[in-house]
């Protein structure tokens, strides 16, 4: 076999490696992943998103350096405190490396929704996520509806339709 067959045996490999194991994408079923909740200002129990099976989820991936969060994160407060009564739920997951950098941005923009703590990005990693927000709308039975990367505040609009779509029989 030729060195250059070799090398490229090896690349074709390494590439397969570390790719990702699984890009989530619309009608796909999510996989869980048990992660600390914050709770408190402090990691608490352990949650995953199986635990909101049965709800309509918008799963949120952010973190502090992200300027977009700054719009998304309060404006999907308001959209959770509309919605919330009619089965929807907000879970957001922070993926700060240092839990004080998620605790000051919420401070400046406090949430009452879940937020789960995947410090080492293991979420990330596993759905392909490739930048900051983006988010999943997921069906009562884990199924994704609707994926969004990034977020402007006339984002909400499009949000809250596919909101009044899916809960309508509600």
């Amino acid at each position: 076999m030729s060195c250059f067959l070799r090398q490229s045996i090896l690349s074709l490999f390494l590439v397969l490696a570390i790719s990702p194991v699984y890009a989530l994408e619309v009608g796909d079923s999510v996989q869980s992943v048990p992660l600390k909740l914050l709770e408190n200002k402090a990691p608490g129990q352990a949650a995953s998103i199986a635990d909101y099976k049965g709800k309509l989820v918008y799963l949120d991936f952010w973190a502090s350096w992200c300027g977009p969060c700054r719009v998304s994160l309060p404006i999907l407060n308001e959209i959770r405190k509309e919605y919330g009564a009619r089965g929807f739920e907000v879970v957001a997951v922070n993926v700060d490396e240092n839990l004080d950098d998620a605790l000051g941005f919420l401070e400046k923009r406090p949430v009452d929704y879940p937020i789960l703590l995947d410090p080492k990005g293991t979420m990330p990693k596993l759905y392909d996520v490739k930048g900051m927000p983006t988010a999943y709308l997921i069906d009562e039975n884990g199924t994704v509806l609707y994926k969004h990367v990034g977020f402007k505040k006339k984002d909400r609009k499009k949000i809250e339709s596919l909101l009044d779509k899916y809960l309508a029989g509600q």
